[in-house]
């Protein structure tokens, strides 16, 4: 049973049965209009991959910003969207049996094509097995963010059992995935979240929550200054002035999304820094390489199966419907809500 909130959109188009392979592709970088549903060629394994028969796709914010070119990155074209998917494997590299459930998280960019397709091509060494006894819904939704919350907390971060750990953005699906993960190991924890996300936040394990649009910030100062061990911050604001005030000796500030607002970007406090010893350190998970992938790949499918990673609310929609996805995520506030597509 898929322990998540999950919404049914109605109204699946019917696909004509001559056709070889539906996908969500663009012929040119630009806004989500440009995104067409239609026929393109299967796929054929080159040396070293396999073909998957897709079952679903998650839809991430960094597909919008590949698809407009704000994120710069090779594709081929027509290119197809999206990068995270679960499927079966129908064929390809030695290794992989056919119909084993199997999830990628980084197709659709560095000249792949992407994910958003009936049937796709994927380099064994970034395919791993999903565990039987998970739900593909479930860990579709909740493979990207948590691998992406992983990295940030146990390489990156290098969160310890007994430290204090400040995550912004905790109600995210990045940030509520580090809550559990630095919980997980041990770690007191602190998340800065929505109003609506505190609950699901305590939930997870958080010891303190406070509502971001509050005046949170003197409150964990007073209980917390000079004892932040780890901030990861996953909100986009990327207030480092802040991090660094409330940093303890030797503390590690980890930024996970967006370039700040002009008053963050300017106040930079170097100094301080420097006086503390601390650590400063920006993660993309697209610049993460295949080790890495594959370290957070195992340990989350451990952990969901396990239970201990759950997605929060699955929206499902039709690959047909993958423009409209896109202007969603670009013009929503998401929250925890992921937005998964199935092929119709």
């Amino acid at each position: 049973m898929l322990g998540a909130i999950v919404r049914h959109v109605v109204g699946r188009p019917r696909i004509p049965q001559d056709v070889c392979m539906r996908a969500a592709y663009i012929q040119q970088r630009g806004p989500a209009e440009n995104i067409r549903y239609g026929t393109l060629s299967e796929p054929v394994a080159q040396p070293g991959e396999v073909i998957v028969q897709v079952d679903a796709v998650a839809v991430n914010p960094v597909d919008t910003f590949v698809r407009s070119g704000s994120y710069p990155t090779e594709i081929p074209l027509p290119f197809v969207v999206g990068r995270d998917l679960v499927g079966r494997v129908v064929h390809g590299a030695a290794g992989f049996q056919a119909g084993e459930k199997v999830w990628c998280g980084s197709l659709g960019y560095d000249g792949r094509q992407g994910a958003t397709a009936e049937l796709v091509a994927v380099p064994a060494e970034r395919l791993y097995r999903l565990p039987v006894q998970v739900d593909p819904l479930a860990a579709v939704a909740v493979l990207h963010p948590a691998s992406t919350a992983y990295l940030a907390t146990v390489e990156y971060g290098e969160v310890r059992s007994g430290e204090t750990v400040l995550i912004l953005g905790a109600g995210g699906n990045v940030g509520s995935a580090a809550v559990a993960l630095a919980v997980g190991s041990g770690a007191m924890v602190i998340a800065v979240a929505s109003r609506r996300s505190l609950d699901r936040c305590a939930q997870l394990g958080a010891h303190e929550v406070y509502d971001y649009t509050a005046d949170w910030v003197p409150q964990v100062s007073k209980a917390h200054h000079g004892a932040i061990d780890v901030c990861i911050d996953t909100s986009g604001v990327n207030d480092v002035a802040m991090a660094v005030d409330l940093l303890a000796p030797h503390g590690r500030i980890v930024l996970l999304s967006g370039d700040g607002t002009p008053e963050t970007q300017r106040a930079v406090p170097l100094g301080p820094l420097y006086r503390k010893s601390g650590s400063l350190r920006g993660f993309v998970m697209s610049r993460a390489t295949v080790r890495q992938l594959t370290d957070a790949a195992q340990r989350i499918a451990m952990l969901l199966g396990t239970g201990e990673i759950t997605p929060n609310i699955i929206d499902l929609m039709h690959f047909s419907e993958t423009a409209r996805a896109h202007r969603r995520i670009e013009t929503e506030v998401m929250g925890g809500t992921r937005l998964v597509l199935l092929p119709a």
